[in-house]
C-alpha cells in the first residue's frame, strides 16, 4: 500500500508538472509587419518577433500561440482578454504605461524616414513642409509625426497597413514614410518596389515618444506572468538568442538596450 501511494504521488507531480509545462502563452500581433511578423507564401507567421515569442516560450516553459489583430486595435484586445501579452513589435513609452504594464525592455529599432532617393527630403519640419507622410496608425511613429511634424504643415496620414503606406508611396500619393529602420529595410528598400527610395538623413530622436525599447505588453496588474516573462527575457538576452536573431533578420542593426 505504502508502495502505491507513493506511485500514485508521482503519477499526481508528475501530471501536475506536464499540465505547468502545457500552460499556454497567447500572444497578440499584427501580422503585416515584415521582418517582425508576416505570413509566408504558405500561410505560416513568420519573422523576428515570431522566432524570438517562440524562444521566449521555451525558456519560460509555455506553449506558444499567436492572435492576430490590427495594430490599433492591440491594446483593447489585450485588456478584453482576447491574449494574454502583445508580441508585436511595440514600443514601451509613457504613454501606452498609463493602459498596460510591459515586460522588460527587448531589444530596440530606431526610427528613420524613407523617402525617394535624391527628392530633397529630411526628417525634419523644413524638410517636409508641404508633404505629405505615411505613418502606421496607433504606432509610435504615428505619435511621433503627429506631434512635431502636422503642427507644422506637414500632411500626416495614418494606415492599418504599413504595406499600404508603402505602395501609395511607389503610387506617388505620399512622399514618404516613418517607420523603424529594420521595417523599412526588409519589408520596403530590399525589395523591388522599393527601388529609387531609401533612407533619408539621421533616426529621429524624442525618448519620451519612441521610448526606452521594445517589450511586451501586459495587463495591469498581471504581476505573475510579467515575473515570469521578465526571466524568459533574461535568459534570452544572456544566452545570446536575441542578437542572433537580430543578426538573422536585421543584419546591421545594433538592437541593444542601452
Amino acid at each position: 500500500m505504502k508502495k502505491l501511494h507513493a506511485l500514485l504521488i508521482a503519477a499526481g507531480l508528475f501530471s501536475s508538472l506536464s499540465a505547468a509545462a502545457q500552460e499556454t502563452l497567447r500572444y497578440g500581433l499584427e501580422s503585416q509587419y515584415p521582418p517582425f511578423e508576416s505570413r509566408n507564401a504558405h500561410g505560416d507567421l513568420e519573422g523576428f518577433d515570431i522566432e524570438l515569442g517562440k524562444a521566449i516560450c521555451k525558456a519560460g516553459n509555455f506553449q506558444c500561440r499567436w492572435v492576430e489583430s490590427s495594430f490599433d486595435a492591440l491594446i483593447p484586445a489585450l485588456a478584453a482578454k482576447k491574449f494574454d501579452a502583445i508580441n508585436s513589435a511595440m514600443n514601451i513609452t509613457d504613454a501606452r504605461e498609463k493602459s498596460i504594464d510591459f515586460t522588460k525592455p527587448i531589444y530596440r529599432i530606431p526610427s528613420m524616414l524613407v523617402g525617394r532617393a535624391g527628392a530633397g527630403l529630411q526628417p525634419t519640419v523644413a524638410g517636409l513642409k508641404g508633404k505629405n507622410i505615411g505613418v502606421l496608425q496607433g504606432s509610435i511613429q504615428e505619435t511621433y509625426a503627429k506631434q512635431h511634424w502636422e503642427p507644422n504643415g506637414v500632411t500626416v496620414t495614418s494606415y492599418q497597413d504599413q504595406n499600404q503606406v508603402y505602395n501609395d508611396m511607389v503610387a506617388g500619393r505620399l512622399d514618404g514614410t516613418l517607420v523603424m529602420s529594420a521595417a523599412g529595410q526588409s519589408g520596403f528598400l530590399d525589395k523591388p518596389q522599393g527601388k529609387g527610395f531609401a533612407f533619408i538623413g539621421k533616426p529621429v530622436e524624442d525618448d519620451k515618444i519612441l521610448g526606452s525599447g521594445i517589450g511586451f505588453g501586459l495587463r495591469k496588474g498581471d504581476s505573475k506572468l510579467k515575473s515570469e516573462l521578465d526571466a524568459a527575457v533574461t535568459k534570452v538576452q544572456q544566452d545570446g538568442t536575441v542578437t542572433r536573431l537580430a543578426k538573422t533578420f536585421f543584419p546591421g542593426i545594433d538592437v541593444s538596450v542601452k
